[in-house]
Formats: C-alpha cells, sequence, structure tokens
C-alpha cells in the first residue's frame, strides 16, 4: 500500500513521530508526492529548523500558504499536474490572529494585543504551539479549498499535546482560578493577600512595571473573549475526530523512536484519533544472500588486494548487522501496532536539502502500491475519483 492510498477520502493528514527520524522531509515528500498527482495541498511545519523551506528551494515560508512556482519543479525534472502550498507557523502571530477573529469589537482586540501580560502568556495560555497550530489548521481547512493539508508536528511527546490542547484550552477557561480574576470586585486580587500586593508594590518601584494593573487590565480584556474561545476548542477538536482526518506514524527502526511511535499509536488510540499507518525513514536493507564467506573474500581480493578486500568486507558485515538490527525493530513496530509491513524508506547516503532529494523519498512512499494507478489513488484523496 502507498501513501496515496492511506490519504484516500482525506483532508488532513497529521506526521507525527520522535524528532530526528525525518519527519519534516517526510511531509513535505508526501504533499509533494500528492501535489504531483493532482491535487491542491498544503503543507505546514512548525520545525523550527527551517528545512522545509530549504527543501522546497525558498529562503524562508511564511505564517500563510504560499505557492511554490511550478517552475521550480519542472527545473528538478518533476511533473507538478496539481499545486503545492507551503507555510511555516509562526505560533505568536496565529495567536494574535485568533484574538483578532474571536474579539468582539477593535477595542477589546487592541486591548488585548497591546498588554504586556499578553505578550508574554499568549503561547502558555494555548498550550504553547500545539493549539496554535491545530487553530491554523482549522482556518486552513474551513478557509481554503485545499484537497489536502498536511501537518508537521513537534517531536511526539510534545506533540501529542495535539490531542489535549483543545480540551486544556477549554479546562483553563472553565478553571475556578480564572473564575476569580474575572470577578468584578477586583478582579480577585484581593484574594492574593498582602503580602504579594507588597512584592508588587516593590516591583513597580524597582522596574517602574505595574504587574497588578498589568494583570488586571490583561484578565478584564480577556473576559470578552472566552465564549470565542470556547467555541473554537470544540471546532478544533472535532477537526481532529473527524473522518477527514488521519495521523501517520513516522519513526526510524531505532529503538527509542520505535517506542515513541508505539506510545503515540496508544495515545491516538485511547483519544479516538484515526490512525492511517507508519512510515519507517533510514532503513537499512540486505538484499542479498549469505554470501560463501570464503569465496567473497577470495574474490575480492583477487580484485583488490588483501588489504582492501578486508576493508571492504568489514564494511559489509557492518551493514549486514545494522540491517539485522532495523528488521528487528521493524518486526517490534509491526508487531505493537498489529498491522502489515510499514512504508520503508531506506537510508540515504545524502540528506534531503532540495526537490530532488524530496522527490527520492517520494517515490518509496508512492511505489508500495497495491496495482491501484497512482494518479487514481490520489484522485481519491482528493475527492475527484
Amino acid at each position: 500500500m502507498s501513501v496515496a492510498e492511506l490519504l484516500a477520502d482525506r483532508r488532513v493528514c497529521v506526521c507525527g513521530g520522535a524528532g530526528g527520524v525525518g519527519k519534516t522531509t517526510t511531509a513535505a515528500a508526501i504533499a509533494m508526492g500528492m501535489a504531483a498527482r493532482g491535487a491542491k495541498v498544503a503543507v505546514v511545519t512548525i520545525d523550527p529548523a527551517r528545512r522545509l523551506a530549504s527543501s522546497l528551494g525558498l529562503r524562508e515560508l511564511g505564517n500563510e500558504p504560499r505557492r511554490i512556482d511550478p517552475r521550480r519543479f519542472e527545473q528538478a525534472g518533476i511533473a507538478m499536474e496539481g499545486e503545492l502550498w507551503a507555510m511555516m507557523l509562526d505560533a505568536k502571530r496565529t495567536f494574535d490572529e485568533l484574538i483578532d477573529r474571536l474579539a468582539p469589537d477593535a477595542r477589546a482586540r487592541d486591548e488585548v494585543l497591546a498588554n504586556r501580560i499578553y505578550h508574554e502568556l499568549s503561547s502558555a495560555v494555548a498550550g504553547s504551539q500545539e493549539f496554535t497550530a491545530i487553530a491554523k489548521l482549522y482556518e486552513l481547512h474551513r478557509d481554503h479549498d485545499f484537497d489536502l493539508i498536511v501537518l508537521d508536528t513537534p517531536p511526539s511527546r510534545n506533540a501529542l499535546d495535539f490531542l489535549d490542547a483543545p480540551g486544556r484550552l477549554t479546562q483553563f477557561f472553565d478553571g475556578r482560578a480564572l473564575a476569580v480574576f474575572l470577578r468584578p470586585t477586583g478582579l480577585g486580587m484581593r484574594l492574593m493577600g498582602r503580602g504579594t500586593g507588597l512584592v508588587f508594590g516593590v516591583l513597580k518601584r524597582v522596574t517602574g512595571v505595574d504587574l497588578l494593573s498589568d494583570l488586571s487590565a490583561f484578565f478584564g480584556s480577556l473576559a470578552g473573549l472566552i465564549d470565542g474561545f470556547k467555541e473554537r476548542a470544540v471546532q478544533v477538536e472535532a477537526l481532529l475526530r473527524s473522518p477527514e482526518t488521519t495521523f501517520l506514524l513516522v519513526t526510524s527502526p531505532e529503538p527509542e523512536p520505535v517506542d515513541e511511535a508505539i506510545f503515540f499509536h496508544g495515545r491516538l488510540r485511547a483519544a479516538g484519533m484515526r490512525y492511517g499507518g507508519a512510515i519507517v525513514n533510514r532503513v537499512h536493507r540486505d538484499t542479498l544472500r549469505a554470501p560463501d564467506t570464503a569465496a567473497l573474500t577470495a574474490e575480492l581480493s583477487g580484485l583488490l588486494g588483501p588489504a582492501l578486500a578486508a576493508k571492504v568486507l568489514e564494511s559489509y558485515a557492518e551493514h549486514r548487522a545494522l540491517a539485522k538490527h532495523d528488521r528487528a525493530g521493524i518486526k517490534r513496530l509491526r508487531a505493537a501496532l498489529g498491522e502489515p509491513e510499514p512504508l520503508l524508506v531506506p537510508f540515504l547516503a545524502d540528506d534531503v536539502h532540495d526537490l530532488a532529494g524530496l522527490q527520492r523519498v517520494a517515490r518509496y512512499l508512492f511505489s508500495a502500491g497495491t496495482g491501484r494507478d497512482g494518479r487514481a489513488a490520489a484522485a481519491a484523496a482528493a475527492g475527484r475519483a
């Protein structure tokens, strides 16, 4: 089965997994492969290394999707029948835009955006990047006509916060602590006690910052946005649970990434999210039959000389050991996930840093089909079959 088949009838694909396993590259290769097959695709990354922009031949990506010039693909020898759009999430800007959308009026919006406390806490209130990433995903899904949106994520134990972020936000706004601050009689600050007030007073004298006043203004301004935030949290959670959304696990055969993939899979199942399949990158493969060592040594010695032949045989033995190690990791992954062979991408000698490299990865992701034409599969994913 190929990625095109895994994504049939899906409009959102979330790529999750451990860090350092090629997740950003995989997300970009999936998006490019589906676009090449006729779909209009957007790929979204929050990877701070900016590898996605580099792979697509761009200096930078912004917080809004940008179409990749089709001529780039022509120059790389890639037939692009659809459209590929890309963006890099700016969590702070996304949260600002969410405030702008949800504020009841311009005055309430400006009060929040100008508040000193908001500048420091805007990411923390949303659960760092996780909620803003889902909020952006929701906006792209709602406001654009993409056939498929591919979302890259942080390392998996952080990416799991995607599953909890909407609920955490709702709990924050429903919590007793926030209710205390929003009380009209002093915003609950009196409950902090006289000692806390003295501390705030000292801070004001030393720094010139009236933290108590800023807190009061912040929570007062926030009051008008609570219903909007809670509604948005419900909407983004519904998108994550939608039949149109699927999660692909990206891992390597190494023990720790496999453990994280298994953990992520369990959390997806427990949360009722749709698991689409697994992709294992950087696989060492040994496709040769067990050699006659003596005969091979003699043949190589005759061709290369004894010293060089010994080094070649040593390297080959190391490769076979790595391949055996990788087979064990893949076997353990299959047993834990209870599924057939995952999609495998071999260890590539060169780092993926351009469109040609993405195309190499895409070939492995899209060539594992079971006889269905790749273009028809992509059309199905785009709702055109």
